[in-house]
């Protein structure tokens, strides 16, 4: 991401936007506030952390960021790249598994249907444990 994709989202673009930017779209992961600090830290950078979360509440409202809050975790956030997908979080580890599966996503929209509504929005996270080896 670049820094007119902060300009259309009606942001202005500052350093420490755009290095959360950075931060976020080089990451294969979900990530806290506290992750992005530390990265921030790691590379001799003069962000608090009230300004990381402060430009995070502001990516998530102009639509850049998807915030999620997963069951007994910290809010964690990642670049709305525009393709759905669900999660699975192991209960375990606390690892983020991203999947799209159709036939899920075609049941839900039949669900709602035959209660008479569409989708606007959904969200599904399976909480997974690894299963034991026999």
């Amino acid at each position: 991401m670049e820094s007119q994709e902060l300009r259309k989202a009606g942001l202005k673009v500052t350093h420490p936007r755009m290095r959360v930017l950075e931060i976020l779209d080089a990451s294969h992961s979900h990530l806290t506030a506290e992750d992005i600090y530390k990265r921030l830290l790691e590379h001799d950078e003069d962000i608090g952390l009230a300004t990381v979360y402060r430009v995070l509440t502001q990516f998530e409202a102009a639509g850049l960021v998807t915030k999620h809050n997963f069951e007994g975790g910290q809010a964690v956030y990642e670049i709305d790249r525009g393709k759905h997908h669900d999660h699975m979080i192991d209960v375990d580890t606390g690892k983020v598994i991203e999947f799209v599966n159709e036939e899920i996503e075609k049941l839900q929209r039949e669900i709602a249907a035959r209660h008479g509504y569409d989708i606007a929005d959904h969200s599904l996270v399976l909480y997974v444990r690894a299963r034991k080896k026999k």
